[in-house]
């Protein structure tokens, strides 16, 4: 194996320096000229060649939805197979290709992308609604982590020996599972899609790539760069489709040996549930790695640094309008410290700034699409009605009128059997309660199904160490917000209804993709004849 330099994460652009600036306004000129030439376009491809879709989606700006993105091209199940067969018959020479140079490749994935950053965050500021931090972000998590499974990967390949035993030696090694189909997020279309993606090639398996349907104009970007680096045509097949289309028939596939998923709860159950059944001519028992959403607390107990929390909560709650898994949506406040944090954080948000994604000076951009915005406009004017309103931020109405805009939004004295206490919304909404000490802050904070992550202000040592041992989420963070896991730093999942799988970007995600095997060899040859070929 190569030796290679550490793992270091891609840094975030400082937006304060103009040549970053600059450098954004040059991708959203370049992407803008490339869509006045309909050059903004996805569909699938299967052994590297292009296929027509049989139905199309014109994506628009979730900003002003009077700009068409780019049109994207739906597969069906004849493609589908097509997908299947192709990576079935790619499986053959991917597997046994040197980790070395898998792990070589997504180096050179890592490496376009950075050649390309400005026109990926651009297209993600303008397919998805990212604003401008959040979208440079995505695309640095991305570039993190092709070059860290490389890494990962360079350690885990060479056979293990397991024990220093006379005549006999005892090797520990892993190979891939097979066949894998990813089924990605819009949240993170680049990132996620991204990491689970590579995670299985470098690994030696043949992926199936089937983005979400509002970010597969993002995702073929990404198709394009995974082959472009060098990944065979025959182990990397990119499948824009609706999941209800062709989601079945990939999870259910016979020669599919293993499903990477993020995404909602109802689905993700129900791959867990469609894994679980073995058709004839199946080999084998599928592998599912799902991740599934959170209902995330922050605790902001008496002792904590006021202005420290209050912009923890709302970069937590409202960063990309709150659409991450990992978002705060509810805000525990203990004691006396109650009504008057709430009234600062009601105070702060209505100052944020809502605006165009393309706008630098946007905090809060709109939601992915419409179909989101009905939904979580009808559950707020729901709340409405039932709760009390605690703050909500101002959309400028010319805004309103062109994009799929939501103000921040944060209700007060929410009962723990409400809705926007349990539910997880994806869109920005918090709930507030008062909890009576540290001890009932944390009963309210993992009295939920999920278990993803979590955050504590405290300045109290004892508070401290208890949130440590008690606050059971997949990432605690403490004093500082609780998004914006770092590939390698913070290795990203939860449990519970949170998902199943080790942590993204960790050191064990890889471990997922392979199986292990033991070679046992008795080296105390008999007879043994050099001759012999």
């Amino acid at each position: 194996m190569t030796r290679q330099t550490p793992f270091k994460n891609e840094p975030l652009l400082d937006f304060s320096e103009e040549k970053n600036r600059h450098s954004i306004h040059n991708g959203l000129q370049e992407l803008e000229s490339l869509i006045a030439r309909s050059a903004i376009y996805a569909r699938p491809i299967i052994n590297g060649e292009e296929l027509r879709g049989a139905e199309t989606l014109s994506r628009t700006d979730p900003s002003d939805q009077s700009a068409t993105i780019g049109v994207v091209e739906f597969g069906d199940i004849k493609v589908a197979e097509r997908a299947v067969a192709a990576c079935t018959e790619g499986l053959r020479s991917w597997r046994t290709t040197s980790a070395e140079h898998r792990a070589t490749t997504l180096n050179r994935m890592a490496a376009l992308m950075r050649e390309r950053k400005s026109l990926l965050t651009a297209l993600l500021i303008r397919e998805v609604g990212k604003t401008w931090r959040e979208a440079d972000a995505d695309v640095a998590e991305a570039i993190d982590f092709c070059d860290y499974y490389a890494a990962e990967m360079r350690r885990l390949a060479p056979p293990r020996l397991t024990e220093q035993v006379m005549g006999e030696e005892n090797h520990y090694l892993y190979q891939p599972r097979g066949v894998t189909v990813v089924i990605a997020p819009w949240n993170f279309p680049l990132a996620i899609a991204c990491g689970m993606s590579v995670a299985a090639l470098v690994t030696g398996n043949t992926v199936i790539l089937k983005p979400a349907e509002q970010s597969s104009l993002i995702g073929y970007q990404l198709a394009r760069i995974i082959l472009e680096a060098g990944v065979p045509k025959e182990a990397f097949a990119f499948l824009p489709a609706k999941g209800e289309d062709v989601g079945p028939y990939l999870t259910g596939h016979p020669e599919v040996a293993m499903i990477v998923f993020t995404g909602s709860r109802p689905v993700g159950l129900s791959i867990v549930e469609s894994a679980s059944k073995v058709p004839a001519g199946q080999r084998m028992i599928k592998k599912v790695v799902a991740e599934l959403g959170g209902k995330n607390a922050i605790i902001v107990d008496e002792d904590a640094d006021f202005d420290d929390a209050i912009r923890g909560v709302l970069s937590s709650a409202f960063g990309f309008a709150g659409q991450k898994c990992s978002a705060c949506s509810r805000l525990i406040v203990v004691g006396d410290a109650y009504e008057p944090f709430i009234e600062r954080l009601a105070a702060a948000t209505q100052d944020l700034i809502v605006g165009n994604a393309s706008d630098p000076s946007s905090f809060l951009g709109p939601v992915v699409d419409g179909e989101a915005y009905e939904r979580i406009t009808s559950t707020i004017r729901s709340a409405s009605e039932q709760l009390t309103l605690l703050a909500q931020a101002k959309v400028p109405t010319e805004l309103s009128q062109r994009g799929n805009f939501i103000p921040p939004t944060i209700f007060r004295d929410v009962p723990s059997t409400h809705a926007i206490w349990t539910d997880e919304i994806f869109g920005p909404v918090v709930a507030c309660a008062r909890a009576r000490d540290f001890d009932h802050a944390l009963e309210m904070a993992t009295s939920s199904e999920y278990a993803l992550t979590g955050g504590v202000y405290s300045r109290h040592p004892q508070n401290l160490q208890k949130a440590k041992e008690e606050f059971r989420v997949g990432n605690l963070y403490i004093n500082r917000g609780i998004t914006g896991a770092l590939v390698g730093r913070q290795p990203f999942g939860g449990f519970l209804m949170s998902g199943i799988g080790s942590k993204a970007g960790g050191p064990d995600y890889l471990v997922q993709f392979m199986e292990p095997r033991v070679v046992t060899e008795n080296t105390m040859r008999r007879g043994f004849s050099p001759d012999v070929a």
